[in-house]
């Protein structure tokens, strides 16, 4: 298993912070925050860009993300040019996976749509038709596309059992999934959802803990690092390790605190945490 940092674990760090930060700690992998990337190629050249990180040794496994791809009528013109933007970046550093977002549930007459009886069918159709077609875009670049499923109840899509369903159903081979732990407590899905998943599938992991809170609470803000919250994640990893799934794993955390300490030393804190769950499972790099 690749264990990478990810930048929104420390989000007022720049890039080259982020690059610096992870080799210190002995990362050989970092999945980059999109944001982060649009603010270094102001003053430097994609092919800087690819250099700053093999110079420091560092994989980058994958962009995050675009947020919010279906449902965007007018707009999506807009999300289609930033698949075209961000897929054509990840060609020139080697990163194969870009992830993407589902969106809020539509809203109709002010109220949300789920209210009133939308059914899953017409959110599938929305995605798939999404997927395929940000697919297309992503394909020559050689990068795939990593659905991520979200807990927080204003989502749209919020288990790995849905994801899967689009994924299944967009049938592209450049399309799959992106499983989060915290997304994958807080969204209702049940552990033995994870032993149904085709590992070839999951082409990210998140690895994150949460605080003891009512999943109807649970914010990115309210993210720990691993080992430190109520996550079943022994449970999670020796299910995704009992489907043969060896790919990336970033420690993706968005928690306020954390962004207050130092981030050479969160980054080491975050790899020993990831460590001491990890390792029981898996071989990790």
């Amino acid at each position: 298993m690749r264990l990478a940092y990810h930048g929104a674990t420390h989000m007022p760090s720049d890039l080259t912070t982020d690059v610096l930060a992870s080799e210190r700690a002995g990362f050989q992998a970092l999945e980059v925050w999109a944001a982060k990337v649009d603010r270094y190629l102001e003053d430097h050249s994609p092919r800087e860009l690819a250099r700053l990180f093999t110079s420091h040794g560092l994989e980058v496994v994958s962009v995050n993300s675009i947020e919010f791809i279906g449902f965007r009528k007018e707009q999506y013109p807009e999300i289609r040019e930033r698949c075209r933007t961000l897929c054509t970046i990840a060609e020139v550093i080697g990163c194969r996976t870009l992830v993407v977002v589902p969106s809020p549930t539509p809203r109709a007459e002010g109220r949300a749509v789920m209210s009133i009886g939308v059914p899953w069918e017409s959110i599938v159709d929305e995605y798939v038709t999404v997927l395929r077609d940000l697919s297309a875009i992503a394909e020559p670049c050689g990068v795939r596309l990593a659905f991520e499923f979200l807990a927080f109840g204003w989502c749209s899509v919020r288990t790995p059992r849905g994801a899967a369903e689009i994924v299944r159903q967009a049938d592209r081979p450049n399309v799959g999934i992106n499983v989060d732990a915290c997304h994958f407590y807080g969204g209702g899905g049940e552990v033995g959802e994870i032993s149904e998943l085709d590992p070839a599938q999951i082409y990210t992991f998140h690895l994150n803990d949460m605080e003891d809170v009512p999943k109807e609470a649970i914010t990115d803000a309210r993210r720990l690092l691993p080992g430190e919250g109520v996550i079943p994640l022994d449970e999670i990893c020796r299910r995704m390790k009992g489907i043969g799934y060896d790919g990336a794993c970033a420690i993706e955390l968005f928690r306020p605190e954390y962004w207050a300490r130092d981030p050479f030393e969160l980054a080491a804190q975050a790899r020993s945490a990831a460590l001491k769950i990890l390792s029981p499972h898996f071989q990790v790099a």
